[in-house]
């Protein structure tokens, strides 16, 4: 009983009102409330942001179809280092996809084996020396005229 009454004269002292503090008490953690909610969402659109930011600077398409080309990338290859030597080796015919990312290759000499989808990328083709040409020799005839 001092303690309440020491605590009960202390606020009188002070002029304060319970029924006031009680009334602000509120009100600061409903401010805390809507802050805190506020700061979920920030964080959820910051995430969502990043991951949209991230999948586009993703390279490549990683759906494969049988009969295209692609390289595998050697992983093997620590054992001869050097800066210009590179890590991919094909290109490789797909010959089957199977399901969670296992893909069968063929090799040139019919031989085939199955590797991980994450360690092979598409291959791209150049365009032939005579085409080129041709399309250059257009260019330049257009380009006279």
């Amino acid at each position: 009983m001092e303690l309440e009454h020491k605590a009960y004269w202390a606020l009188k002292t002070c002029n304060f009102e319970p029924n006031e503090l009680h009334a602000n008490r509120l009100l600061q953690m409903n401010a805390l409330e809507e802050l805190r909610n506020e700061s979920y969402t920030n964080s959820l659109i910051y995430k969502d942001k990043t991951k949209i930011w991230h999948d586009a600077r993703l390279k490549g398409n990683k759906e494969f179809k049988e009969g295209k080309k692609v390289l595998l990338y050697n992983s093997r290859l620590k054992l001869f280092p050097g800066k210009l030597r590179t890590h991919w080796s094909g290109p490789f015919t797909i010959k089957h996809v199977y399901p969670y990312g296992v893909i069968e290759l063929w090799r040139k000499d019919g031989s085939s084996f199955k590797v991980n989808g994450h360690r092979i990328k598409r291959y791209e083709e150049g365009m032939p020396k005579d085409e080129g040409l041709e399309e250059g020799l257009d260019l330049e005839k257009a380009a006279a005229t």
